[in-house]
């Protein structure tokens, strides 16, 4: 088994110890790297959320007035509720090969790497620069990035590449699915069950939208397709539904969360409209002629774009060079890559660790893997100043 640098074993340890669920702050972790960074003579740029308890940073290596390469990654983790851990979830533990810990697959242990090669990037003073960029809330729909990404918009010059280390087994990910995350909110009239014509039931009123839903996703199963994607078609899914209070009551009221992952040819958006299209053509009418103030309401809970990179493009062939191997990956989870890409900054993803490992209990990094990364990011300082 081949074992990373001790450097980056130690830095994958202080950052997975800093209890960065989402709905924490992740200032501690964030104050932390600036500081390494700071002791390296690198400033950092902190971009905070609007409580002020949130922030990215982005900090650079080299001169700034030529386009170089951003290494991304996020700072949140989900949290670790309910889940039976054999060991402490933020105590990381190295056992038979691997580094058991939340975050430690999605996705620190790519910031650990990055981090440690800082100051050989210094040494190196390189011609091209290497910016890091660090996000909050990324496990909330990739909340954080677009304001660290707004603000790379403003410059005069911007970063020619992108890698976002998300675990993918050190395959290059060129392609991943986009996502629209909804709640349906169904206002109906409550009146007495055993009058129920005379009342507007929410309930019911959400069950035919979910059934819409349903049909949908069995359509989309036809098509289109995209065989390297697995599943090779746009899904949906309603994840969660409430609504009611008692058997004798017409509710008034229902609730259901429901998402659409889509090739990324395929706008999430228009999928949202055309159940809300259905709503308001086929269920809204019939509603307000029992009562007036009925109504459909929708919430935008989270989405990003898919991400799609030509095969063909410099930063695949780049990335396949180091990486040493020439064939590419799509994956069906989602990642900030969409969004740098949709910004003009073209993106791939590619990190240590398995998404089987993410989100689960006794999350882990197999070390070689960690070590695949560190020579993967060795080979990119070494082929800087001919990018």
């Amino acid at each position: 088994m081949t074992r990373p640098s001790e450097s980056i074993i130690d830095l994958i340890d202080r950052l997975v110890r800093f209890d960065t669920v989402s709905r924490n702050s992740n200032l501690a972790l964030i104050e932390f790297v600036r500081d390494y960074l700071a002791d390296l003579g690198v400033d950092s740029r902190l971009i905070p959320d609007e409580s002020g308890k949130k922030a990215n940073l982005f900090a650079t290596i080299g001169p700034v007035d030529v386009p170089g390469v951003v290494l991304s990654g996020h700072t949140d983790v989900v949290p670790v509720d309910g889940q039976d851990w054999a060991s402490d979830p933020f105590d990381p533990l190295e056992k038979d090969g691997k580094i058991f810990g939340r975050g430690t697959a999605d996705m620190k242990s790519f910031l650990a790497v990055a981090l440690a090669l800082a100051p050989e990037i210094v040494e190196r003073d390189p011609a091209v620069p290497v910016h890091f960029a660090f996000s909050y809330d990324e496990e909330v729909g990739c909340v954080g990035v677009r304001g660290l990404i707004a603000v790379l918009e403003t410059f005069k010059v911007k970063p020619k590449a992108c890698i976002v280390g998300e675990p993918t087994e050190m395959k290059v990910v060129t392609a991943h699915k986009g996502k629209a995350a909804m709640r349906c909110t169904v206002h109906g009239h409550a009146c007495h069950s055993a009058m129920a014509p005379y009342g507007v039931n929410a309930v019911e009123i959400a069950a035919d939208l979910v059934t819409h839903l349903n049909a949908m996703g069995r359509r989309l199963r036809g098509g289109p397709l995209d065989s390297d994607f697995d599943p090779p078609f746009t899904t949906v899914h309603t994840g969660t539904i409430a609504g009611g209070t008692a058997l004798n009551i017409v509710p008034a009221e229902c609730s259901f969360d429901f998402e659409v992952r889509t090739l990324p040819a395929q706008a999430p958006e228009r999928l949202v409209e055309e159940v809300q299209d259905y709503a308001t053509s086929k269920l809204l009418p019939g509603m307000q002629a029992v009562a007036k103030a009925a109504g459909i309401a929708w919430d935008n809970l989270s989405g990003f774009p898919g991400l799609e990179m030509p095969a063909d493009s410099e930063l695949v062939a780049l990335a396949k060079a180091l990486t040493g191997e020439n064939a590419a990956a799509k994956v069906s989870f989602g990642t900030e890559a969409g969004l740098y890409q949709q910004a003009g900054i073209p993106a791939i993803v590619c990190g240590p660790g398995s998404i089987t490992q993410a989100h689960k209990p006794d999350e882990y990094v197999a070390l070689d893997q960690v070590a695949r990364c560190e020579a993967f990011l060795r080979r990119l300082i070494g082929r800087l100043d001919s990018l």
